[in-house]
């Protein structure tokens, strides 16, 4: 579903990926892992259209679409979640979701996405009409997923989902994920710090290590690989 062919991104002068190539099969969980500084938040940025490549391509559904903006890439079915969450802060809940569907134009299908958001975040549908900068870190990673969502996407970007959340929020997060997954046969790539849980959830992997691809397969072999263990997984 998605491929990228030896992408090259940097900021000026200095390289921040330099030729990497990775590939995420329809209806698959993919995790990026890697150190901070790695790349892996630029690789996400680059695909959704936030920074331009120097070279190389994205090919998304057989279509390269390196270098699109933004919005035109969002309208391909792509949605990306970013670091930090970002959710709009003055606005409510309610506002945040329905601004997740600014694309959509049938008010039933925005309702159902609605709905199905508050099915799968119960939490949400209980604060629907509270101010989104007054929520818990977790209820907000909520939020930003559940904005996504209401977009319909196809393909969803997950970066640091389980930043600075609780040890049991953070299961309740990658639960949700794998729930999404399986539920809406959506593709998911994920840029995780937190490589054993990624690792536990996701189909395949790729180890990013100063903006280079260093290791690949599937999640079994990397939990496996000393490399990883001792790196990433502690052991």
């Amino acid at each position: 579903m998605l491929e990228i062919k030896n992408l090259t991104v940097g900021y000026g002068a200095i390289n921040a990926l330099h030729g990497i190539s990775l590939s995420v099969a329809p209806g698959s969980i993919v995790t990026l892992i890697g150190s901070n500084g790695a790349g892996k938040t630029t690789t996400l940025k680059t695909v959704s259209g936030l920074l331009k490549p120097k070279s190389g391509e994205i090919l998304y559904e057989g279509k390269n679409i390196a270098g699109l903006p933004p919005h035109e890439i969002v309208r391909r079915g792509l949605a990306h979640v970013p670091e930090g969450r970002m959710v709009f802060a003055n606005l409510s809940v309610l506002e945040n979701l329905e601004m997740g569907a600014y694309l959509v134009r049938d008010k039933k299908q925005i309702r159902a996405e609605m709905d199905a958001v508050f099915a799968a975040f119960p939490r949400l549908q209980e604060r629907v009409q509270q101010i989104s900068g007054t929520l818990s870190g977790g209820e907000q990673q909520m939020l930003a997923i559940g904005r996504a969502l209401m977009g319909r996407p196809k393909f969803l970007m997950l970066d640091e989902p389980s930043l600075g959340l609780a040890p049991l929020l953070v299961a309740a997060i990658f639960a949700k994920i794998v729930e999404i997954n399986r539920a809406r046969g959506l593709t998911i790539l994920l840029v995780e710090q937190n490589a054993n849980r990624a690792l536990e959830i996701s189909h395949a992997g790729y180890v990013l290590e100063t903006g280079r691809i260093t290791l690949s397969g599937d999640s079994p072999s990397l939990r496996q690989n000393p490399q990883v263990r001792s790196a990433y997984l502690g052991g």
